[in-house]
């Protein structure tokens, strides 16, 4: 059995920041299939921006253009032994639970194929922004007799519904991104030739001065915690986002700007 554990001094998720935009680039192509490397890579990279007060918004895509991820390397999975691929889910829910979990909004750009774990990864984010015509997306575990074993089955059913993710996944059916646009699993389909450009552009949208990215994140905080707990532990998540707002530099600042009838420049603080 290969090593899997060892670490690699290779990049297997290629990191840098851009005008308050964490951009990670899943770098394995040309499908871009993680293993437990390209997981502890991907942690360390989550928390990095996490900790960064100059990131507010983290972008997510694959090498090249043919595969955002076609999921899980399967000959790693062909070759450790079903204790290992245990744990190995294990660190993964881990790691996407820490993506979903931080308070920055998180935007997959879903430049190829998003299959299996692609997407699984992908529902961890928590915008979907997809290329026209670039590729399918689904998750078609069970054709090889698993089930969406990171994530899959629990978010998916949170965005489509029990009916309809229970379909998708029973059948492995895999789809067009405006299809899945239309179900409801992506939110953009943006034209291939300004694909990338677009989705900065749109990322931008959520970085100060122009957007206060704490209440985005707050925003954010507030569904994903909220939809887990019972209605009124929610509203009492959201009133203690709310409160630490409204003591920010940029809450002052956006009723400030409301009350003088004039543009609020936000600092993300």
């Amino acid at each position: 059995m290969a090593d899997w554990v060892t670490p690699t001094d290779d990049t297997l998720v290629e990191y840098r920041v851009e005008d308050g935009l964490a951009i990670m680039e899943l770098n394995d192509p040309p499908a871009n299939t993680y293993t437990y490397n390209m997981m502890r890579q991907l942690d360390e990279a989550i928390l990095t921006a996490r900790m960064d007060d100059t990131v507010h918004v983290i972008v997510m895509r694959g090498k090249g253009d043919k595969f955002f991820s076609a999921g899980a390397n399967i000959q790693m999975l062909n070759e450790v032994t079903p204790r290992w691929k245990y744990f190995f889910c294990l660190q993964a829910n881990e790691t996407l639970n820490r993506l979903e979990h931080t308070p920055k909004l998180v935007i997959a750009a879903l430049n190829g194929h998003t299959v299996g774990g692609g997407l699984e990864i992908a529902m961890a984010c928590d915008l979907r922004i997809a290329v026209r015509d670039g590729g399918k997306i689904g998750l078609p575990e069970v054709n090889l007799g698993v089930l969406p074993g990171t994530g899959g089955t629990q978010r998916l059913a949170r965005i489509l519904g029990k009916s309809k993710s229970i379909e998708v996944m029973a059948t492995g059916e895999l789809f067009t991104f405006d299809q899945a646009k239309d179900m409801g699993l992506v939110n953009q389909v943006f034209e291939k030739e300004s694909f990338w450009d677009d989705v900065m552009a749109y990322a931008k949208q959520f970085v100060p001065p122009g957007k206060a990215a704490r209440a985005v994140g707050g925003i954010k905080r507030a569904v994903c915690s909220g939809l887990e707990v019972p209605f009124e532990s929610a509203l009492a998540i959201e009133r203690e986002l709310q409160q630490q707002l409204f003591q920010s530099a940029d809450a002052k600042e956006g009723l400030a700007a409301y009350v003088e009838k004039r543009e609020a420049v936000f600092q993300g603080k």
